[in-house]
């Protein structure tokens, strides 16, 4: 029998998202739309829509939904931004960043995930204004800098001078810092040479690899 996503992504957005006071209606339509199944592993795919991350492979998941809702809220993007993402993964979360924004750049360290994430967009039509692209990502990507906003699928030891330095003013940045295991996801806001820093929510991501990373 065939699951019904379209049913299961109902449900993961009222019990996962609402419930937890996730209230932009562009973020939960992108939620509900975008079939995060198509970007799981085949072999863990019936657990595509658990209040948990999924392992993809390579030592790397995709975010619990709710991290994936929360820190595209936290952006706030409007609809005409140009969005960096670190940590592409599989893609899913650059496809939720492509319905809220004008172009997302994500970047992938790990060749055959940047592949798959390519693969995963080009398959469920996400992939339009989403570039995946085989970089370090905690150096970020100067080519298209600057930013309206980055977001930081991977948990830092601190926040990398790349990123601060390639965000537009005014800009938004989420990033989870802190220890390999334990982090505190921030929001830095940057407003001309002041940067402003709060904390979200703790949280736990996979350790940020490259040269601001952890090494």
């Amino acid at each position: 029998m065939i699951p019904d996503w379209a049913g299961e992504r109902r449900v993961m957005v009222e019990r996962q998202l609402r419930r937890r006071a996730i209230g932009d209606e562009r973020v939960l339509r992108a939620m509900r739309e975008i079939p995060r199944e198509e970007f799981v592993p085949l072999e863990s795919r019936v657990e595509s829509y658990r209040d948990d991350p999924v392992p993809i492979g390579f030592g790397q998941t995709i975010s619990q939904p709710y991290m994936t809702a929360l820190m595209a809220e936290l952006l706030e993007l409007q609809g005409s931004e140009l969005v960096l993402e670190v940590g592409a993964g599989c893609g899913y979360a650059a496809a939720v960043l492509g319905m809220l924004a004008a172009r997302v750049v994500s970047l992938e360290i790990v060749p055959r995930l940047a592949e798959r994430a390519r693969e995963n967009l080009r398959r469920t039509g996400r992939d339009g204004n989403v570039e995946i692209v085989l970089a370090d990502g905690s150096l970020g990507y100067s080519l298209h800098a600057p930013y309206d906003a980055i977001s930081v699928a991977a948990g830092a030891p601190d926040i990398p001078s790349a990123l601060l330095e390639q965000l537009h003013d005014p800009g938004r940045l989420v990033i989870p810092v802190g220890e390999h295991n334990d982090q505190e996801l921030r929001l830095v806001t940057r407003c001309g040479s002041r940067y402003d820093s709060r904390v979200a929510t703790l949280c736990r991501f996979v350790p940020l690899r490259g040269g601001e990373g952890w090494r």
